[in-house]
């Protein structure tokens, strides 16, 4: 996420334009980022992540996830009942309404269910980055909906979606080749390619799939087998699934007897 915010032009916070819940979230992640360098100064002097855990007595999940860069967004960024109002809200901001309070009832009339909290951060992020001559800044799709958009054919997408998608692949160029060996996967696995598997897996370990494709090469048995084989576990995974469901329709206190009353018919 880190390498696709400076993709998409979002890594300059000024934190004056910031409403104040993101101001909080603002302040927590510049302590996240102190907290991490404890854990990177050792790394840097040569230390193992085992020396680290010890010394700084972090658990080894986040030192190995401080090494490896994960996380390391300032805001959280999920999908939001905003989004699909936005240009409702900046046809209504630019005929003269700058009221929160307003912007929300004229959205409710309109259907919006959200919070009048959430139009209220809008108009005030808004007005502020106005007042000092910038443009406001561009919210970056959440993670699900990057995948989402990533793995959607180009015709299928908005000319706005298309663009943010353009603009990832260029700059990360490691995502495109991920997303080209996803769709490769998916029609091999249509086409029951069993020749192709192979090599496709050792395309995989100079990528970000690398983990997957390690994965299937331990399976590679089974995985061979779903490609040659006519048979398939639907039918028992279905029948887990229903069993599942009726334990959790009496929250876990099902015994053998009265499962198997519900579960099987009798003859």
């Amino acid at each position: 996420m880190r390498a696709i915010r400076q993709a998409l032009g979002s890594t300059i916070i000024n934190p004056a334009l910031l409403t104040c819940v993101e101001r909080i979230q603002y302040n927590g992640f510049l302590r996240q980022q102190d907290d991490n360098q404890i854990v990177k100064d050792p790394a840097n002097k040569g230390m193992s992540i085992k020396e680290i855990v010890r010394f700084t007595g972090r658990s080894r999940k986040l030192v190995r996830s401080v090494l490896r860069g994960v996380g390391g967004d300032v805001f959280r960024s999920r999908m939001t009942t905003l989004e699909p109002h936005l240009a409702r809200l900046d046809t209504e901001w630019t005929a003269g309404c700058r009221k929160g309070a307003e912007l929300w009832r004229r959205l409710r009339a309109t259907g919006f269910r959200g919070s009048l909290r959430v139009v209220t951060e809008w108009a005030t992020r808004r007005r502020r980055c106005e007042a000092a001559g910038l443009k406001l800044a561009r919210k970056i799709p959440s993670a699900r909906r990057l995948s989402r958009l990533m793995t959607t054919q180009r015709e299928h997408l908005s000319k706005a979606d298309a663009v943010t998608v353009a603009a990832i692949e260029t700059a990360v160029p490691a995502l495109a080749t991920a997303r080209d060996l996803l769709d490769r996967f998916h029609r091999l696995f249509r086409a029951r390619g069993i020749e192709a598997l192979s090599p496709w897996v050792a395309e995989t370990e100079r990528s970000l799939l690398g983990t997957f494709g390690r994965g299937i090469k331990v399976d590679a048995a089974a995985v061979k087998a779903a490609l040659s084989e006519p048979w398939s576990n639907g039918q028992t995974e279905g029948q887990i699934t229903k069993l599942k469901l009726v334990k959790r329709q009496m929250y876990g206190r099902a015994g053998l007897d009265l499962l198997r009353a519900r579960l099987i018919v009798p003859a």
